[in-house]
């Protein structure tokens, strides 16, 4: 059998939605299904004239020139890309071959002029050419298998047969597959991008020098439309020249006039996602959550943030529709999976009477079925340098809410050889880097300073000022709210030791700080609940 690969239906690709099986994915949006979509033809039934079911069959074709778009037939080889042709001996498909760890896994059918569809396992594969690309100085990226062809016809032509390294995408909307190679890309000294210059080689460029980052990606701006056009109608040459004389790319960032007043607006336009009923007291005070911002929230230890950090997750994933990244560096995945699960089906999982996996399932399966929420594995490294990079990698991969527990053990083995403040300076530069370049919203924990000799402890009930803050002042100028709390962890009155009570030291969207509510935890159902708070609140202490 082969699968469609075709429009999807929950976004504007018109070619990268492929259909599996046992489900759908598509590589422009990353939206995923195990169920069928019932308004489309899932399973294409192989003709009786096609000879093959297996992609290894399909390794026994033979390969030709492709001459309208002049293209070798030692190039075509160079790729392993193989034909079949009609009765009549005429070209009637490509199968454009797509590797993991170099060995080929699925094709990519090209039915003449062009129309597509896909044979074997088309997840997670490598980029076209990726298996060819051997080097480390100079990539080249195109948008088409074709057009990657054509720039190895340009190198063979000029350098004598010798081809340097070229991929694609497995289309203009493809970008995932560059996400997922992003690590083999970056490898390279220079990356330079050579997509189609239309609306949609345009938009996916910028997407994917996200990807790669400033600093590496270049731009080649062609003559013709693609690479194929540009080598039929104006000779290699015109491709190399592209090549050389590549820019380097960088984000824009110089605004005048009309385009001030256009970010004004954004601005205006900003939508806040309020914070759950449980923590209203806050949204009086910050009016709720907004991408493109830092909200830090501290206390001492033991006071609940933990908790309150994924009342907000588990209200997130029921207003939005966005992906959430959660790294949570003082607990296991299967630590986090359990508090969500007891939180989701209201009673700890752990205590009698025991449940059975069904009904532990349906509490999985509410907060993690369908793939929205995404937790980093940490596996008990918590100071690698390379944090902020997976930070990122969940940004990339669509996650439009971040939540880092926490800060403090995030840094505390150093990052790139600095330690103490100046580890949390470039931490908190380049968190405020993500969050802006992808704009996403970082919740972000923080611990606090040991109370003074003689004075109330946090875990206390005290409340913390921001100069209470633990680490570089960085932390509390580069957040855009700070939220602290305060819990009573000794006193007498269960009621009392369980209410978490909020207080906003800083608003950078509304001005307004204060109190801000207060909220308890019931240890029956482990959520929390807005409560009136009754106590008397005085600066410093309860």
């Amino acid at each position: 059998m082969a699968y469609v690969q075709t429009a999807c239906p929950h976004c504007n690709s018109s070619d990268a939605y492929t259909i599996y099986d046992d489900g759908a994915y598509c590589f422009s949006c990353q939206y995923s299904t195990k169920k069928k979509e019932g308004n489309m033809k899932d399973i294409i039934e192989e003709d009786n004239d096609s000879g093959f079911t297996f992609i290894e069959n399909i390794d026994s074709y033979k390969s030709y020139p492709i001459s309208s778009r002049g293209i070798s037939k030692e190039v075509v080889d160079y790729f392993n890309v193989k034909m079949s042709v009609d009765c009549n001996g005429k070209p009637a498909s490509h199968f454009y071959p797509y590797t993991k760890n170099g060995a080929v896994v699925a094709y990519k059918e090209r039915i003449l002029p062009k129309d597509f569809r896909t044979h074997g396992d088309f997840k997670k594969t490598e980029l076209f050419g990726q298996s060819q690309a051997i080097g480390s100085k100079t990539l080249v990226i195109t948008e088409g298998e074709l057009d990657c062809m054509a720039v190895a016809e340009a190198f063979s032509k000029q350098y004598k047969g010798k081809i340097f390294p070229v991929v694609s995408l497995p289309s203009a909307t493809g970008t995932r597959a560059l996400l997922d190679q992003r690590d083999w890309v970056n490898g390279f000294e220079s990356v330079i991008l050579m997509l189609d210059n239309d609306e949609a080689g345009k938009k996916s460029l910028e997407s994917c020098a996200k990807i790669i980052g400033a600093g590496k990606v270049k731009i080649a701006s062609l003559r013709g439309k693609d690479p194929c056009e540009s080598l039929r109608k104006y000779g290699h040459q015109a491709i190399l020249q592209a090549i050389w004389d590549a820019q380097t790319w960088s984000p824009a960032g110089i605004m005048v006039g009309d385009d001030i007043w256009a970010e004004f607006k954004a601005r205006q336009a900003t939508e806040s996602i309020p914070y759950p009923n449980c923590l209203d007291g806050i949204n009086d005070k910050v009016k709720g959550i907004r991408q493109g911002e830092i909200t830090l929230f501290t206390s001492g230890t033991g006071s609940g943030k933990s908790t309150v950090i994924k009342e907000i997750v588990l209200d997130l994933l029921e207003k939005t529709d966005d992906k959430i990244g959660l790294i949570s560096l003082e607990e296991s995945v299967g630590d986090t999976a359990e508090k969500f699960i007891s939180m989701q089906l209201q009673r700890p999982v752990m205590d009698p009477p025991p449940l059975t996996d069904h009904q532990l399932r349906i509490g999985f399966d509410a907060v993690f079925g369908d793939d929205r929420l995404v937790l980093l594995d940490h596996q008990g490294s918590v100071g690698d340098s390379s944090l902020t990079d997976k930070i990122e990698y969940m940004a990339l991969m669509g996650c439009k809410y971040l939540v880092l527990d926490h800060i403090t053990i995030a840094v505390s083995e150093g990052t790139e050889g600095l330690s103490g403040n100046e580890a949390i300076d470039k931490m908190m530069s380049d968190l405020l880097k993500i969050v802006k370049k992808h704009n996403v919203w970082l919740g972000l924990i923080s611990h606090l300073r040991k109370s003074q000799s003689g004075a109330s402890s946090f875990e206390e009930g005290k409340f913390a000022s921001i100069d209470d803050i633990k680490g570089s002042g960085s932390i509390k100028q580069i957040s855009f709210d700070i939220i602290s709390f305060a819990r009573n962890l000794v006193a007498d009155d269960p009621t009392d030791r369980n209410t978490i009570r909020f207080r906003v030291l800083k608003s950078r969207f509304t001005g307004l700080t204060g109190n801000a509510g207060a909220a308890v935890y019931n240890i029956n159902t482990t959520r929390l609940s807005k409560v009136k708070d009754e106590f008397e609140f005085q600066t410093g202490a309860l």
